[in-house]
């Protein structure tokens, strides 16, 4: 009796998903399940930076990013670019895919549970 709500956000957070947000609001009360992950608030909670989180809002809509693309997208150097990706990676948020130079891009890691 009494235990929903500590069972909903744990089996959230065991599905690797975005705990649940809970508000009141119009006179009720409101539960948000979000089933991707990669919110900005979920991105700020791992102190990525505003490029990193556009980096990661840009693949979640194209499927993938360059070095090249995040340089233009952010105006950032590439040695700055490549500090930023490889961050991305070492945080399990990007992995990288394809061959050494100009044909590596990132993707996500996980991109929803379904």
């Amino acid at each position: 009796m009494g235990s929903g709500t500590g069972r909903i956000i744990d089996n959230m957070k065991s599905a690797g998903l975005p705990e649940p947000e809970f508000k009141e609001e119009m006179g009720g009360f409101s539960v948000y399940l979000r089933k991707d992950i990669y919110t900005e608030e979920y991105l700020r909670k791992l102190n990525l930076n505003e490029r990193q989180i556009k980096a990661v809002m840009y693949v979640k809509e194209k499927g993938k990013i360059t070095n090249r693309e995040y340089q233009e997208l952010t105006g950032i150097s590439r040695q700055m670019a490549t500090i930023d990706l490889r961050q991305l990676v070492e945080k399990g948020i990007f992995t990288k895919i394809g061959k050494a130079g100009a044909g590596i891009a990132y993707r996500l890691t996980k991109l929803t549970n379904d």
